[in-house]
């Protein structure tokens, strides 16, 4: 049986390997899981002892099959649980990161199913992240890019904004700048503030650089042929 903190780990693997490709780099998960690179180093030497990961010197770790199905379904416990605090235990969406974190661990694969169902059986949480499905299928998040990588003049829809940081989503909230909303770039200032027109409604938000890097968009959708008006 894996300890809570070897789960943690293998989350964040996979996390940083969808964000960024693999291996990953040991003072890459340092600092996202915010402990010292010889700690690190120390765990990921046990969680290729019991074949989760495979290691290459100098260069960084990658998951093994086995691994990427442990850190699979923490990731489904956890988008899950966010999304039930959210629709029926009335959490703000920069409240249930870190209640997650805590339950993901020890909820029963029935519980899982149980609150599943509940949810109507949901594709993603709160925050746009993609659920993993029950059999594990990892999710396809192709089509997406980070908002600082995009030009003045594009109109994008937000699909994902990172759960980590409480006060970055109150931020985020409150500029309206959330899941399935329309914005367009209209200004990229050299000292790293990206400025987006959010919806309609023509109001315009400066974030900084570090906060469009962790904002996943894509491009609006099609006008299909019905909307589309005659020449």
């Amino acid at each position: 049986m894996l300890s809570d903190v070897m789960e943690d780990y293998l989350k964040a693997i996979y996390t940083l390997q969808m964000e960024q490709g693999p291996p990953v780099s040991t003072s890459d998960i340092a600092e996202y899981l915010g402990k010292t690179p010889p700690t690190v180093t120390s765990m990921v030497g046990k969680l290729e002892d019991r074949g989760l990961v495979d290691r290459e010197k100098y260069k960084g770790v990658e998951l093994t099959t086995e691994g990427e199905t442990v850190a699979l379904e923490v990731l489904r416990h956890h988008r899950l649980l966010e999304a039930y605090l959210t629709e029926h235990l009335d959490y703000s969406w920069s409240e249930v990161h870190d209640e997650a974190d805590a339950l993901e661990h020890h909820i029963s694969e029935e519980f899982e199913k149980r609150v599943a169902a509940a949810l109507g059986e949901p594709e993603v949480d709160p925050h746009g992240d993609p659920i993993p499905s029950a059999d594990l299928t990892p999710p396809d998040s192709s089509g997406l890019s980070a908002l600082s990588e995009c030009g003045v003049g594009d109109r994008l829809v937000v699909a994902r904004v990172s759960d980590r940081d409480p006060a970055e989503l109150e931020y985020l909230s409150e500029a309206g700048v959330t899941p399935g909303t329309t914005i367009e770039v209209t200004d990229i200032a050299p000292f790293g503030m990206v400025t987006v027109r959010v919806g309609d409604d023509g109001r315009e938000q400066s974030l900084p650089e570090s906060v469009a890097r962790t904002i996943r968009v894509r491009p609006p959708d099609e006008p299909s042929s019905e909307e589309v008006s005659p020449a």
